[in-house]
């Protein structure tokens, strides 16, 4: 197998091409993200953000152009790639304790038996620590409410190690304060392991201090760039073919006037 250089970015397409039916989703998208970048994905619910990350988690394949993780085929990176899903809550009597749920994601990658059970709880204790999640720590996960449930997801994500750290829409349903620690623990991640974090929301104002570029994605159609770059009422109105107004007020971003938006606020509901 040919060496991967360490200087690999951590993530690569390059005129990536895919369709459903005939709706396109993206059109010769080049896309390279670097090691600690932090990029933040954005766009309508239904221009494929879910499935641009399951694009780099292997799970979806392009019609034409190229995808690596960490310089190879994105199976293959799978053990260092994490991945935050969409938060879908536990039901109450989950027989799930917040630990299990953090161990798994030590097992989820390793075939043969599970490491030392010693080890095992060493590992799930410093992440349980790591995310602020050790005051419930043998907890059943249906009693803890969303941002609690989150963090430990956090933890399960950062089991692996991971260079490369997917995250779909793990903000939603959050209220502020819980959005603020969640983007926190994933950013700290980010500084302190050189983690590239490619970041699915709906609302850029909890992550935009993090945030180095911005891809969005509208009707078959993409920008990147920084977020001064992208998010501004020419860009997103030739985008959207409509009027849309890009207002900066006292440090956020309001967009004003998206055609699928039913609030004033940077508004799209999670995609399927």
């Amino acid at each position: 197998m040919t060496p991967v250089p360490d200087t690999a970015p951590a993530a690569r397409l390059a005129g990536a091409t895919l369709s459903f039916g005939d709706r396109r989703i993206f059109d010769g998208l080049d896309l390279t993200v670097e090691p600690g970048e932090f990029l933040a994905v954005l766009g309508p619910n239904g221009s494929g953000k879910t499935t641009l990350l399951r694009t780099l988690l292997g799970l979806q394949h392009l019609d034409a152009g190229t995808v690596t993780v960490g310089g190879r085929p994105p199976g293959r990176a799978a053990s260092r790639t994490g991945y935050i899903p969409q938060q879908r809550p536990f039901a109450p009597y989950t027989p799930l304790r917040a630990r299990d749920l953090v161990g798994l994601g030590l097992d989820g990658t390793r075939l043969g038996p599970r490491v030392r059970r010693r080890e095992h709880t060493r590992r799930v204790d410093e992440l349980l620590e790591r995310v602020g999640a050790t005051g419930y720590a043998d907890a059943p996960v249906g009693a803890l409410s969303g941002g609690e449930q989150q963090r430990l997801r956090v933890a399960q994500a950062l089991a692996t190690d991971p260079d490369l750290l997917l995250c779909d829409e793990p903000l939603l349903s959050l209220d502020l304060k819980h959005q603020q620690a969640v983007s926190a623990l994933i950013d700290r991640r980010r500084t302190e392991h050189g983690t590239a974090v490619v970041f699915v929301t709906h609302e850029i104002n909890p992550v935009l201090e993090h945030v180095d570029r911005v891809l969005y994605l509208v009707g078959g159609r993409f920008r990147l760039g920084t977020p001064a770059e992208v998010l501004r009422t020419d860009v997103l109105s030739q985008m959207y073919g409509t009027r849309v107004e890009v207002i900066q007020t006292g440090g956020r971003l309001v967009v004003v006037g998206l055609p699928d938006a039913t609030t004033h606020h940077h508004h799209h509901d999670e995609e399927n």
